[in-house]
């Protein structure tokens, strides 16, 4: 298994990731347009893979404990999930928007992969729901019941670790096992909270895992959170290559997977791994 994740899986080595950072308002289909926008102008800046904020499409209604917010629930066969295949068909670009997505019952902060040719390959749940002044998560979401998922691109392999699942260094791990080169996370991170030690967090996992890290934030005042934006791609050796501000609009990073091969030569962590002791005897 560790030799395959040491070695790059597409013949093609460069790839370049939008992060899609905007304010939301109540009005899922004005946060549709502003999107689709937003994905067309990434994709005429020949984005390959275009990464959208947490709850792409909503006011973010967890800071609120226990109110409905059954207006803003989705399923993968309703129309905005439809736009959303329908402008990354016709753009030629892959998209991973993060939605409140209705599955079996039970309700999920959840981001959908969809390729370039509109398929849908998949959807990553969020694992881990925080129950914290202003993020009231679990009166919203049910864990994952599906785990950790990478999807396998015309671009890289990309796996999808959403918002709160960062703070678990097995998160970010899982995904690079099934040979993750890219993860992408989908937060809504405040002015409120340490963005530095967010910042640090991200390089730290990207350096350990030797993997592209892109994490997209919403931006703009919401009740009483500010978003602050910020949005960032992290390379394998923990090297920011660009980070946002907290502007509308598409931040771009051209990465080269060709660095994940030469940044696990080394520190070669992965396949100096012992499993069999990280469990308590």
């Amino acid at each position: 298994m560790l030799s395959s994740v040491l070695e790059p899986q597409h013949s093609r080595s460069t790839m370049r990731v939008a992060l899609l950072q905007y304010s939301l308002t109540s009005d899922i289909d004005e946060n549709l347009s502003k999107a689709l926008r937003l994905l067309e102008h990434s994709a005429r800046l020949n984005a390959d893979v275009s990464c959208f904020p947490e709850l792409c499409l909503s006011p973010f209604f967890p800071q609120y404990a226990g109110r409905d917010a059954s207006k803003y629930v989705m399923k993968i066969d309703s129309m905005w999930v439809d736009a959303f295949r329908s402008a990354c068909k016709h753009w030629q670009i892959a998209g991973i928007p993060n939605l409140y997505v209705e599955e079996a019952g039970n309700r999920f902060d959840a981001s959908l992969v969809i390729d370039s040719a509109g398929e849908l390959l998949g959807i990553s749940k969020m694992v881990h729901i925080a129950q914290v002044p202003c993020f009231y998560e679990q009166d919203y979401y049910a864990p994952s019941d599906t785990g950790f998922k990478v999807y396998d691109t015309p671009s890289a392999k990309i796996g999808v670790v959403v918002c709160f699942d960062r703070h678990f260094p097995e998160s970010i791990r899982a995904c690079v096992l099934q040979g993750a080169q890219l993860i992408v996370i989908p937060t809504a991170n405040t002015t409120a909270e340490p963005s530095d030690m967010f910042e640090w967090e991200l390089r730290v996992a990207a350096m350990q895992n030797g993997v592209y890290i892109a994490m997209c934030n919403r931006i703009g005042q919401e009740g009483g959170m500010r978003f602050s934006g910020e949005s960032m791609v992290v390379d394998p050796n923990g090297d920011v290559l660009t980070k946002g501000a907290a502007e509308e609009g598409a931040i771009l990073a051209d990465i080269d997977l060709l660095q994940i091969g030469t940044a696990r030569s080394r520190r070669p962590y992965l396949s100096l791994r012992r499993p069999s002791l990280y469990e308590p005897s």
